[in-house]
């Protein structure tokens, strides 16, 4: 893709700057500390995020390959991804034809979503910093995330607004719901849903459990059984048995941990609210 300017502003040069090592470290230090600074992630992998898992207005700061004091700040515009040049002064950070102080200045700037002109033309609001990690329950690695921050006025406000995307899938046997038969499904953790398939081959779930509805997890003793555990919903309670005790274990694992998540942003929702 072409490279934009902000602002529609010319090109910068490509003179090598070499900054004083010490001042290099402190820059990366407070870099190091934004959520969605990147480091080395490549012009083509930041593409590829954006594009997969942003939305539009989506943005991430990353290290530019061309110059040590050159960053790259790529945003997403609809169906395309546009890069626009921040550029490490000494003392000051200049993006387009703004100069900033500070790092601390230049992020306030992000957090009151600003617009930015591409060469074309378009006009590209900065509304989601797009983070670099998210936490994970104890029994999964970290990923990356696949979804977009929200944003406020003040860089203390640019934090995850969404449920981490730990996943996991397997095959459960499940209880019917009337005729009290067990069945082997195919079950995939995604989100805040809980789907299962007749088996792993189908495309189309049998049912999709909204899990902000769910009000329990834990291991059930009440079957004849073993490694059975049971998902409590208002209208009904699913009773679902794993292969091994240590496979029922990471499923109520995780799936604690899902509704451990979808309480806190409701009780943060519930504050933000309160007059």
């Amino acid at each position: 893709m072409g490279k934009a300017e902000p602002g529609g502003g010319a090109k910068m040069s490509r003179g090598m700057r070499i900054l004083p090592e010490e001042q290099e470290e402190d820059v990366l230090e407070e870099l190091q500390s934004l959520g969605w600074y990147h480091d080395n992630l490549t012009r083509h992998a930041a593409e590829a995020l954006l594009l997969s898992n942003g939305c539009d207005g989506s943005y991430l700061l990353r290290k530019s390959n061309e110059r040590n004091d050159l960053y790259s700040l790529s945003v997403r515009a609809k169906d395309s991804v546009k890069h626009f040049h921040v550029e490490h002064m000494g003392s000051s950070f200049k993006f387009g034809f703004n100069e900033f102080p500070s790092l601390k200045e230049l992020v306030m700037h992000f957090a009151n979503q600003p617009l930015i002109g591409s060469e074309t033309g378009t006009l590209i609001v900065l509304k989601h910093p797009y983070p670099r990690k998210v936490e994970e329950p104890s029994i999964y690695e970290s990923v990356r995330v696949h979804t977009a921050m929200q944003t406020g006025k003040t860089e203390n406000d640019l934090v995850p607004n969404a449920p981490s995307l730990g996943t996991k899938e397997g095959y459960l046997v499940k209880q019917g719901k009337i005729v009290k038969n067990w069945k082997m499904r195919w079950f995939t953790l995604h989100r805040n849903e809980l789907k299962y398939f007749k088996d792993q081959m189908s495309t189309e779930p049998i049912r999709a459990l909204d899990l902000t509805e769910c009000s329990a997890v834990q291991f059930d003793y009440s079957q004849e059984r073993v490694n059975c555990f049971c998902l409590v919903f208002p209208l009904r309670t699913y009773y679902l048995c794993a292969k091994t005790g240590i496979e029922a274990d990471e499923w109520i694992k995780i799936l604690r941990w899902k509704l451990s998540q979808i309480r806190k942003q409701q009780d943060q929702r519930d504050a933000t609210s309160t007059p």
